[in-house]
């Protein structure tokens, strides 16, 4: 068996060293024929440390309190390789690599968020929208410290994933640390299963809104219907777009790619650099932007990261959008799926990936323009004076008839929209003050370039908060 064990750990590897082990024998390592050979080898030091784990192997077989699987015991050592390099590279079994193919497609079973591990704890990137976690009330940056009354601390992401996951309809019950709230979170999620519609719009006055909660394979189709159904929809006022990637986790770096070419005419949209200079790769723009030079906002959160920081920074560094919101998540690193035929496949971090200035992302993140934090609004009450209150105002008895007719046309209205009306407005939903920042912004920017003549601005729900002074009377003298 333990011979069978180092035959299975040297062909390992040969696997997955060999195009390095190639490389820098072409390339890097001198020609030594005639020389002694070196007392530090490095190949007998890597055997060597073979050999170590090799005995360890072997003394955890025999001497455990409990039997153990091989097979078990060999996944979990090259796992623990892997998550020990950094929070993004694991082993991935048959059936967790399945899970991953299928979740990249859009359509998979749990609880809707996106999850890794920092100080022991599972820490939450960002609920997908409209999921079950979504709708618990979970947010980006929480920590999750129980699961079903179990601790966390000790497990190791899979593990603590593997927990998470089960039987569609079942309840789960998680125990939360929020930053800001005293004491723990509890919350009671029934697993579903999770569809993914990747991206979605809507018509904001003369502003288009398109929602990219996720980069999956349909990503940049959807992205260009949506664009050219709010087209169709808005015709000749529109005024430009709103791109929202709040709470968006990534996904596909190709999807990224393609996203951030539907906006952008040329240039480059990232460099990914891995290990050695020759790792290098850029991608740039095609002519085409499905815009039209229209402005664009992008909105961006905490819960922002990796394939969304991949869009804003594009879309920044090349002044084609202004972003709004709070700093991302500041995920900067590129993963690569490796198939183990026969196995699973390793997800290993091969590069980290640069905006178009050559900034990293990498635990930086990407600093919006204008900082804006979410907000709950309310109206500030109170009667302000007009022109029209003053006693003997020009024109005051004739503006009163005309407000009062008014009034009486909008009564009458309102008494025919009653009845459609009374089931809609059970509920009010809360403001979104970052959005109506963005669509503020919007609108501004279209009336100074002077794009929206005959137009009308972008509404947004926002109350005016600051009381407006009354104007001071003004006298002109004439000289006779």
């Amino acid at each position: 068996m333990r011979t069978f064990f180092f035959g299975f750990i040297i062909s390992a590897l040969l696997f997955f060293g060999s195009s390095y082990i190639y490389q820098s024998t072409a390339q890097e390592v001198p020609r030594t024929a005639g020389e002694k050979p070196s007392g530090n080898d490095s190949y007998s030091e890597t055997y060597r440390q073979l050999n170590l784990f090799g005995d360890v192997f072997e003394r955890v077989r025999a001497q455990y309190v409990e039997e153990v699987d091989d097979k078990e015991l060999v996944e979990t050592s090259i796992n623990g390789m892997l998550t020990s390099l950094d929070p993004h590279s694991a082993y991935l079994n048959a059936d967790r690599f399945k899970e991953m193919q299928v979740q990249t497609r859009g359509e998979f079973g749990g609880l809707g968020i996106e999850v890794t591990m920092e100080n022991g704890f599972v820490k939450v990137v960002s609920p997908i929208d409209d999921t079950p976690a979504f709708q618990a009330g979970v947010q980006a940056g929480d920590f999750i410290t129980h699961i079903d009354e179990e601790p966390v601390l000790g497990l190791s992401l899979g593990e603590a994933v593997k927990k998470m996951r089960g039987k569609v309809g079942t309840e789960i019950k998680l125990e939360m640390r929020r930053e800001g709230t005293e004491g723990p979170i509890n919350v009671v999620i029934i697993r579903d299963i999770i569809q993914i519609q990747s991206v979605r719009h809507r018509v904001e006055g003369n502003a288009g809104y398109i929602r990219v909660t996720t980069f999956s394979q349909n990503s940049e189709p959807g992205v260009k219907k949506a664009i050219a159904e709010i087209k169709k929809e808005i015709g000749e006022n529109l005024v430009g777009f709103v791109l929202d990637l709040r709470n968006n986790p990534g996904g596909l770096l190709d999807q990224a790619i393609l996203v951030s070419d539907v906006f952008l005419d040329k240039g480059e949209i990232v460099s990914t650099r891995g290990r050695s200079e020759n790792d290098t790769k850029r991608d740039n723009a095609t002519p085409g932007d499905l815009a039209d030079g229209l402005p664009i906002v992008v909105l961006i959160n905490g819960g922002s990261a990796s394939a969304s920081e991949i869009v804003a920074g594009a879309l920044q560094d090349h002044k084609r959008a202004i972003t709004l919101g709070t700093k991302s998540f500041g995920k900067g690193s590129v993963q690569t799926v490796i198939p183990m035929p026969g196995h699973g496949a390793v997800r290993l971090t091969t590069a980290r990936y640069y905006t178009p200035s050559g900034r990293s992302i990498q635990a930086k993140g990407i600093e919006p323009d204008i900082f804006v934090e979410q907000a709950k609004i309310e109206t500030v009450s109170g009667r302000r004076m007009h022109e029209s209150d003053l006693r003997g105002a020009l024109d005051k008895d004739k503006n009163k008839e005309k407000e009062k007719a008014k009034k009486d046309a909008a009564n009458d209205n309102k008494t025919e929209d009653k009845d459609a009306k009374e089931g809609e407005e059970e509920k009010e939903k809360p403001v979104d003050y970052q959005l109506s920042r963005a669509l503020d912004l919007l609108s501004g920017l279209s009336l100074y370039s002077g794009n929206t003549s005959g137009k009308e601005p972008v509404k947004t729900d926002e109350p005016a908060n600051d009381p407006a002074p009354v104007p001071e009377e003004k006298i002109i003298i004439k000289e006779n």
